[in-house]
């Protein structure tokens, strides 16, 4: 059998031809149609892929379409308070202050006929203790009420200066401390008795005046401050400021119920005091306050309470905002 090599070529080029024809076409599909799915892409979307959102792992509001979230304000701090009492006991001091962390202090109980409104005043704020008694010195007018107050409360520390005498008044308190079995710390500048309370008088171990024997009291709540001046005269006065002691302060009991005999111009000025409270008691026989100090207490930029004219006067800080209250009226300072 022979075969038409010619014929068969002619098949073989045709076949080749149509072979290469369809290669051809299929490679510009590739070229100009649909790309084949790659790795990157998911299911069969025409469109192309979206911009990727990286979240931080977090709370709701970390969603790309979560609403922004304020951010919560931490509720104002609670601040203590030391609240001050000058007590309206007549011609005598009494102070009752109510420290911060709920210690109690009570400096000097005026006259023995005042010591019923004293004892009652504490009572009725519901102490039954004084973790501070302060007698600043041994004149009947600053420990007449002592012995019943030692009598009525569970005392805590009992602060005196090395100052004596043989009144009655003072030998009663005296038993009455030793009855309850305690001891007597004698006060000195330079002592602590508690955090922010300080006694920065009396500074020398003798004096001809008993007065000047007076312990004097500073405290320091936070940026208040204090000063109570027992019957503090100029000679005390100034044996403080030569020591070095701060004695500036927002209030200032002043010394000796406002006598001509303290409150000298150089220590008024050094005090810078807002408040100057004078204990004094209605039409006495001293002629207390004397009117040139009230003068130059004024002078000096002070404001002047007088327990004869406003009764008791309430001072309340939380460190920062000063308020006094005296009866019949409020009276409100934030300087």
């Amino acid at each position: 059998m022979k075969y038409n090599f010619a014929f068969l070529k002619k098949i073989l080029i045709v076949f080749l031809a149509v072979v290469l024809c369809l290669h051809c076409f299929t490679g510009c599909k590739k070229l100009f149609g649909k790309a084949e799915p790659t790795g990157a892409e998911v299911g069969n979307n025409d469109k192309a892929p979206a911009t990727a959102i990286v979240t931080v792992p977090g709370n709701a509001s970390d969603s790309p379409t979560a609403a922004p979230t304020e951010i919560p304000t931490e509720p104002p701090i609670e601040r203590e308070k030391i609240t001050i009492h000058f007590l309206d006991v007549g011609q005598g001091d009494s102070a009752f202050i109510e420290l911060p962390g709920g210690k109690t202090m009570l400096i000097d109980a005026s006259v023995s006929k005042a010591s019923d409104k004293i004892v009652s005043f504490i009572s009725q704020k519901g102490y039954d203790k004084i973790d501070y008694l302060v007698a600043t010195h041994p004149h009947a007018d600053h420990i007449g009420g002592m012995q019943a107050v030692v009598e009525a409360f569970d005392i805590g520390e009992i602060y005196m200066p090395r100052a004596t005498t043989n009144t009655k008044t003072y030998e009663n308190l005296l038993l009455a401390i030793a009855d309850k079995g305690m001891k007597i710390k004698a006060a000195s500048a330079g002592m602590t008795i508690c955090e922010g309370v300080e006694i920065i008088a009396p500074n020398s171990d003798k004096y001809d005046e008993m007065n000047d024997y007076s312990v004097v009291v500073k405290i320091t709540h936070d940026n208040r401050k204090f000063l109570f001046m027992g019957d503090a005269e100029v000679l005390s006065e100034k044996e403080i400021m030569t020591a070095g002691f701060d004695v500036s302060a927002d209030v200032v009991k002043v010394g000796h119920h406002g006598s001509g005999t303290s409150s000298s111009e150089a220590f008024v000025k050094a005090t810078g005091a807002k408040y100057a409270i004078f204990s004094v008691g209605e039409g006495n026989s001293y002629n207390h306050p004397h009117y040139f100090i009230v003068d130059r207490w004024e002078k000096s930029g002070a404001t002047v309470y007088r327990t004869d004219l406003s009764g008791d006067i309430e001072v309340v800080s939380d460190g920062v905002s000063l308020e006094v209250k005296v009866l019949g009226g409020n009276y409100a300072n934030n300087n």
